[in-house]
């Protein structure tokens, strides 16, 4: 593709500056010409062939003194202009045919560049996510990703093109006038130097236009996110002042960054324009001084052909500019790019044949930030014997969350080791590693699409029989027969058209599916009403049996039959035992018992 297309840009160039330079022999044999010097331009013969502008010129000059001597001037001039037609026919469909190559060019290199973003978003670590404003990610992976698309257009249709016809167009201003065109070489650097000052303050403007952009997504997705709060705390004027203040803040920025832009284009016109009256003025004294260096129709023709320069030099500046407001969106994407994935694989990390034995934590430490002096966990040592339950409780802040996400490595320990079967699981392979492990989490976690499809997510061959089996266990399949299609109804943006018990369900209906050895519950029944915990509850049960459970729950229903209670506070494990014997002891379980935290 972009070989041909810079073939036919070649083919467009050469034809666009002929069509030009025809005026030359043109008005030369029209008018300055008699019959004795057609006559005496026939006796010479045709040119030897070179690739050169003299044999070019001569060639023609041969032709139209064969016509005119032939069959007069005026057939002459039907000539020209046949030609003429022709030779721009020719040029526009090499034109056409230019943009009919580029296309898969420039398109496949924005289709390239939003595939390698999502795959690193998905790749990247969830820590990386809690430092970031999810909506200034939506900024970086549309808007920026646009302004890229619309500055490689504009680059790439630009690059092979314009630079191929100023080439031609010097290379035939040299051939007619070395002594003018040293004039033009010497003065069109000066309106590069002066784009190219708009440019780099162009870029620092458009950057912070970009910035303010994400900002202005946050707010939106945070706003639809949580419309109900807002309209609950009659939060309306609060959030739409916030909102209209960044939204002006950005239109203030984006109007200093279209100024600049608007202001390179006629700046670089002007600086063209006034080389070109030099030329006229320096050429004129040339021509009238009769001194035979430059013919009157020489002079004519190199104008023109000099005027030919002015509109790729606009366009260039033009694309100069979209370049620097494309190159702060790019610097915006490489930040997502070019961020740490600190949940790697080795290169000789091994899969699991099979849960077999258990899971362990040794002396497992943890801070989300390297170099926190306070850990978030600390020296845990705890074995979870498969078939086991383990249920973990505490405070809110305890580290109950961040244990349990240790072992699908959403997060690594930073300190001792923690075991799968013996094995390391910084030795495993991460997709082997997360396959065993199903999870429902308090926030049920849907996707806008139908029933069936959440169910069986992740799951490519399972079938609309695994899927009932499966909502039928979790005491899902009552409900959702009832809908209006059935396995087939769509439930909304994050199952908003479900109920919250209905939701949760849902989410073990799909642990179901996976049928994993090792399961995390964390928190699966605290936001629900009684008689929604009695459904999820029995559900769970039925989900947990012959399974490794890890349990993190503020209800006793859930955790009292737990083969271990681990009680968490500030990140260690302050008491462990069954519900009994903690009960027994008197001690952080039983005062949150008294306290009803566990229900």
């Amino acid at each position: 593709y972009a070989f041909l297309n810079i073939f036919f840009n070649i083919i467009q160039s050469i034809l666009s500056v002929f069509s030009i330079a025809l005026v030359i022999p043109f008005l030369k044999l029209l008018f300055e010409k008699g019959s004795s010097e057609y006559i005496g331009i026939l006796s010479k013969g045709i040119p030897s062939f070179s690739l050169s502008i003299d044999y070019f010129m001569g060639y023609f000059d041969f032709t139209m003194a064969f016509y005119i001597v032939t069959y007069g001037k005026i057939y002459a001039l039907t000539f020209i202009c046949i030609a003429v037609i022709i030779m721009t026919v020719i040029k526009n469909f090499s034109r056409y045919m230019a943009m009919y190559f580029l296309a898969p060019i420039r398109n496949g290199v924005v289709r390239d560049l939003r595939n390698k973003i999502f795959s690193k978003s998905l790749d990247l670590p969830l820590s990386y996510y809690s430092n970031e404003r999810k909506g200034d990610i939506i900024s970086r992976m549309t808007s920026d990703v646009q302004e890229i698309e619309w500055s490689i257009m504009q680059t790439l249709e630009l690059i092979f093109r314009e630079p191929i016809v100023i080439i031609f167009s010097l290379i035939m201003l040299i051939s007619i006038s070395g002594y003018l065109t040293l004039y033009v070489l010497l003065f069109l650097p000066v309106a590069g130097i002066v784009v190219a000052i708009i440019g780099k303050s162009l870029k620092r403007n458009a950057q912070k236009s970009k910035e303010l952009l994400g900002h202005l997504f946050s707010i939106m997705e945070e706003t639809l996110g949580g419309l109900k709060i807002i309209k609950a705390f009659t939060g309306e004027s609060f959030v739409n002042s916030r909102f209209q203040k960044m939204n002006n803040d950005y239109y203030n920025q984006s109007v200093k960054v279209y100024r600049k832009t608007d202001l390179t284009s006629p700046i670089s016109e002007s600086v063209v324009v006034c080389i070109l009256m030099l030329i006229m003025f320096i050429g004129g004294k040339m021509v009238l001084s009769g001194d035979g260096s430059l013919s009157a129709a020489a002079f004519i023709g190199y104008f023109a052909v000099a005027s030919q320069i002015v509109p790729p030099i606009k366009q260039i500046t033009q694309a100069y500019n979209n370049i620097q407001k494309g190159v702060a969106s790019e610097e915006r994407i490489n930040k997502i790019l070019d961020a740490e994935i600190t949940i790697t694989e080795k290169k000789d990390s091994k899969k699991l044949s099979g849960f077999n034995s258990g899971i362990e934590f040794k002396n497992v430490s943890f801070a989300y930030h390297k170099g926190d002096a306070g850990y978030v966990l600390k020296n845990i040592n705890l074995k979870v014997p498969k078939g086991k339950t383990i249920a973990l409780v505490g405070q809110s802040g305890s580290g109950k969350t961040t244990l349990a996400d240790m072992v699908p490595r959403f997060y690594d320990v930073d300190e001792g080791e923690l075991l799968i079967d013996g094995n390391n699981v910084k030795d495993l392979k991460i997709k082997n590693l997360r396959e065993q492990i199903g999870m429902v989490s308090q926030e049920s976690i849907l996707f806008n699409d139908t029933v069936f499809n959440n169910i069986a997510f992740g799951i490519s061959n399972a079938t609309k029989e695994d899927v009932m089996n499966a909502a039928k266990i979790a005491n899902a399949h009552d409900f959702i027969v009832a809908m209006p299609n059935g396995y087939d109804t769509n439930i909304g943006d994050r199952g908003g058209k479900l109920s919250g018990g209905q939701r949760q369900r849902i989410s073990i209906a799909r642990a179901v599916l996976k049928n994993p050895p090792i399961l995390i519950l964390d928190e699966a029944t605290s936001a629900l009403d009684t008689e929604s915990e009695k459904l999820v509850q029995d559900a769970l049960s039925n989900l947990m049996q012959n399974r490794t459970s890890i349990v993190i729950a503020h209800r006793l229903s859930t955790i009292a039959n737990a083969d271990e209670i681990i009680v968490m506070q500030q990140g260690q494990i302050a008491e462990r035992g069954t519900h009994a014997e903690l009960i027994a002891q008197n001690g952080i379980y039983k005062k949150l018992c008294d306290m009803q935290s566990f229900k």
